[in-house]
C-alpha cells in the first residue's frame, strides 16, 4: 500500500485538479506550437500528446494507482515513455517535466520518487539540448530548480500532512480519553448517590418504620386492658410517622435534618435522647462536655446520624434499661459516645447484613466517618453492655469521599 498517499481532501482534491488541468494544458501548448509553426512532423506531435493525455487520463481513474505503489510506478512509467517519445518530437514538451516531479514524488516512495525526478530531469535536459543542438548552464537551471521546487513543496506538503495526522489522533485520544473519564466520574456519581440514599433510607425511614413498629406493637399489648396507654403509643408511632415524613422530603430535597433546623448538635441530641424515653422503655440521657464550637453541618449530620441509629439498637436489640449520650469537645476533634446497659453482643460475631434482617447500621456508621476522616469504636460482650466511640477531625480531610447524607431518622433500628 502507498502509504504515504494522504487521503484526499477538499484541499488535496482541488491541487489534484489543478494539476490534472496543468498537464491537460501543456500537452495542448505543445501540439498548438507543433500545429502554429507549421512543422513538417506536427502530425506525429499531436498523436503522441493526445497518447499522453489518454495514458494520463487512465491514471486518475484507476484508483489503484494510489493505493498501490507497484501500479503507480507502472503507470508513471507509462506516461513517462510516452513523455519521452513527445520530448524526442517537440522541445516544447519540457514543460510537462514540471508536473510528471509532482506526481513522481506523491505516488513513489522518497528514494524512489527522488530518483524518478532526477532521471525526468536529466532527461529533460538532454531532451531539449539535443533539439537546439547546444548545451549551456542555462539549460541546466530551468529543469533542476523546477525540480528543487516540486521536492520542497511535496516533502514540506507530507512532513505537514503527518504532523496534523499525528496531532488528529492525539486529539482523538483526548476526546475518548475525557469521554471514559466522564463515564468514570458518571458511574462514580451514581454510585456515591446511591450510596448516600441507602445510608439516609436507612437512617430515616427504616429506623421511622422501626419505631413505628414497636410502638405499634406496645399499643397492641396494652389493648384492651389499657386503653390509655395504647391510646398513647399510637400517638407516638403516628408521630413519630409525621417526624419520618418530614425526614424523607428533607433528604429527598438534600436539605439539612429538620433535627437540626434552629439549633446545635447538642440540643438535637438532647431532644433525641428525650424522644427515645417518650417512645420507648428506656432511659436516654444526653450530656456535653468541653467549650462548643461551630461545627461543619455535615460533621453535625453525621454524629446525629450515629446517634439515631445506636439508640435505634438499643432499642430493639439490647434489651437496656438506660442509655449515655455524651458529645465531647477535645479541641480539634469532636466525639460521640453512646453507652448502654444491655444485653451486648460479640462484635467479632456480626451476623451478615440482610435486607430482611437489616444489619446495615454498623457499616452505614463508617461509611459516614470515613468519609470525614473520622473513626468508629466498639466495644461490647455478652452480658456486659454496649460502648460506642465516634471520632471526627474539626478539620476535615483535603479530598474527603462522598458526603454523607443530609437527614435524619426519628427513631432507632437495629444493632448490625
Amino acid at each position: 500500500m502507498n502509504a504515504s498517499a494522504p487521503a484526499l481532501t477538499p484541499t488535496t482534491r482541488a491541487l489534484a485538479w489543478c494539476l490534472h488541468l496543468l498537464v491537460v494544458g501543456l500537452l495542448v501548448l505543445v501540439a498548438a506550437r507543433a500545429v502554429t509553426d507549421g512543422r513538417s512532423h506536427a502530425g506525429p506531435i499531436v498523436a503522441v500528446a493526445v497518447v499522453c493525455g489518454l495514458v494520463y487520463a487512465a491514471g486518475p481513474v484507476l484508483p489503484r494507482v494510489r493505493l498501490v505503489r507497484r501500479v503507480a510506478a507502472a503507470w508513471l512509467a507509462a506516461v513517462g515513455a510516452v513523455w519521452l517519445v513527445l520530448l524526442a518530437l517537440s522541445p516544447e514538451a519540457v514543460w510537462v517535466a514540471f508536473p510528471l516531479y509532482f506526481l513522481q514524488l506523491h505516488l513513489l516512495s522518497r528514494r524512489a520518487g527522488l530518483a524518478a525526478v532526477t532521471a525526468t530531469a536529466v532527461a529533460a535536459v538532454a531532451g531539449y539540448a539535443a533539439h537546439t543542438g547546444s548545451f549551456g548552464p542555462a539549460m541546466v537551471i530551468g529543469p533542476a530548480l523546477g525540480a528543487a521546487v516540486a521536492v520542497a513543496v511535496v516533502w514540506g506538503y507530507q512532513a505537514l500532512y503527518r504532523e496534523s495526522e499525528r496531532r488528529r489522533r492525539l486529539i482523538e485520544e483526548l476526546t475518548a480519553t475525557r469521554a471514559d473519564l466522564a463515564r468514570a466520574q458518571h458511574t462514580a456519581g451514581v454510585l456515591a448517590e446511591r450510596e448516600r440514599l441507602a445510608r439516609e433510607i436507612h437512617d430515616t425511614l427504616a429506623q421511622g418504620l422501626s419505631s413505628i413498629q414497636l410502638l405499634l406493637r406496645a399499643a397492641e399489648r396494652a389493648l384492651p386492658e389499657r386503653p390509655d396507654a395504647a391510646a398513647g403509643h399510637v400517638v407516638a408511632a403516628r408521630q413519630a410517622a409525621v417526624d419520618n415524613l418530614a425526614e424523607a422530603r428533607r433528604f429527598v430535597a438534600a436539605l439539612t435534618p429538620p433535627a437540626l433546623d434552629g439549633t446545635t448538635l447538642a440540643g438535637a441530641l438532647e431532644r433525641l435522647c428525650a424522644t427515645t424515653s417518650a417512645r420507648h422503655r428506656v432511659t436516654a440521657r444526653f450530656h456535653l462536655t468541653g467549650v462548643p464550637v461551630p461545627l461543619p453541618t455535615a460533621h453535625e449530620v453525621a454524629l446525629l446520624r450515629i446517634a439515631q441509629s445506636a439508640l435505634a439498637n438499643t432499642v430493639r436489640h439490647a434489651d437496656a434499661g438506660t442509655a449515655e449520650v455524651t458529645l465531647s469537645h477535645l479541641g480539634d476533634h469532636i466525639a460521640l459516645d453512646v453507652v448502654d446497659d444491655g444485653t451486648g453482643f460479640d462484635p467479632d460475631r456480626l451476623p451478615p447484613a440482610d435486607p430482611e434482617a437489616g444489619g446495615f447500621g454498623l457499616a452505614a456508621m463508617r461509611a459516614r466517618l470515613d468519609a470525614l476522616g473520622g473513626t468508629l469504636t466498639i466495644e461490647s460482650a455478652p452480658g456486659h453492655g454496649t460502648a460506642l466511640a465516634a471520632r471526627l477531625p474539626l478539620v476535615p480531610p483535603t479530598e474527603p469521599g462522598a458526603c454523607p447524607p443530609l437527614a435524619p431518622p426519628t427513631e432507632p433500628e437495629a444493632r448490625p
